[in-house]
């Protein structure tokens, strides 16, 4: 009987803690209105402060890519306005936080931002990294926009320079994306860093022609081609006695640009051919030794007695052909 009492009891009184649950709930959001209207002046002052700041931050982005590109550097501009932009509106979020809520301390907050950023930059390294490497860059200016460059099997024209990669096209049309921390740590060639580049081919003439005579031919058919250029004059070098020919390395100077280089370097080439072929002066063809071993006789093996593919001699037994010169045989 005591225990339907106490439930009867509750039951009568589930309507009352449902009652006191809703007055508080209805308290609090009344309180937090208040709160928001007692605080929307502040809010609406710090919204001003953060879009004049905004406003700030696109002018001094613009002022500063306006500078850089007087000097001919529109991608550090680029690079530079962006964060000066944001350090601005940075500043301004922290003059609205303060608007807000006066009782908040700027330095506390620029301690906890400093907390956070150790995570953000752990979480987002990569992405700082290539920054960081692009700014660099962009600062040092190893190599310019429409500069020709290899990073390691890319090879093309730069054509951008952004904040987290470069962008090169290659001879063949193609886009590379390359990102600026690899090009900043690894080793990269500039070949239109200066304005002339040297070519180089290896020509190769019989040995029964003169050397002397031969690159006197050579020296003036590349120094008539048109687009080599006549200082730093045309080089002819006796370079390497093959097993077939004498090779001789020529070398000539163009414009740094690939495409010079390719298409003087075919004129080149041709004028070669022509010039040694008016002279009549040969080319040889590569000549090559192949020695057969019989396998079958009994000295097989034996160096002493091996005859290493040269055929035996008339009379006596097999032996090596240079043991058989030694005592007067003929093969």
């Amino acid at each position: 009987m005591a225990a339907q009492q106490d439930s009867t009891e509750a039951i009568k009184e589930l309507p009352e803690q449902v009652d006191r649950g809703v007055e508080t709930a209805l308290d609090k959001v009344d309180t937090w209105v208040a709160d928001g209207i007692q605080h929307l002046p502040n809010v609406i002052a710090a919204l001003i402060v953060l879009l004049l700041f905004y406003l700030l931050g696109l002018l001094f982005s613009y002022l500063t890519c306006r500078h850089f590109a007087r000097r001919d550097r529109t991608n550090l501009g680029e690079v530079l306005g962006g964060l000066v932009k944001w350090i601005v509106v940075g500043i301004g979020f922290l003059l609205g936080a303060t608007i807000v809520m006066p009782t908040l301390n700027p330095g506390d907050l620029v301690a906890g931002l400093g907390v956070g950023s150790v995570a953000f930059g752990f979480a987002f390294k990569d992405i700082l990294q290539n920054w960081l490497a692009g700014l660099l860059i962009l600062i040092r200016h190893p190599f310019r926009v429409n500069d020709q460059i290899r990073v390691g099997e890319f090879e093309g024209t730069v054509k951008r320079i952004e904040n987290r990669a470069t962008l090169i096209r290659t001879y063949d049309g193609q886009r590379v994306v390359i990102p600026n921390s690899d090009i900043y740590t690894n080793a990269v060639v500039v070949k239109t860093a200066h304005p002339l580049r040297r070519s180089e081919y290896d020509v190769g003439i019989g040995y029964g022609d003169g050397i002397d005579r031969a690159c006197e031919v050579l020296v003036d058919a590349v120094s008539k081609v048109e687009g080599v250029q006549k200082r730093p004059p045309v080089e002819a070098l006796p370079w390497e006695l093959a097993a077939s020919w004498v090779t001789i390395r020529m070398r000539w100077w163009t414009n740094s640009r690939q495409t010079n280089a390719n298409h003087i370097g075919s004129d080149v080439i041709r004028a070669i051919k022509l010039a040694l072929d008016e002279a009549r002066i040969d080319m040889p063809y590569e000549t090559r030794v192949q020695l057969f071993h019989d396998q079958t006789e009994e000295s097989d093996g034996d160096r002493g007695q091996q005859r290493e593919g040269w055929p035996a001699p008339r009379d006596g037994s097999t032996r090596p052909r240079w043991r058989a010169q030694a005592d007067g045989e003929q093969p």
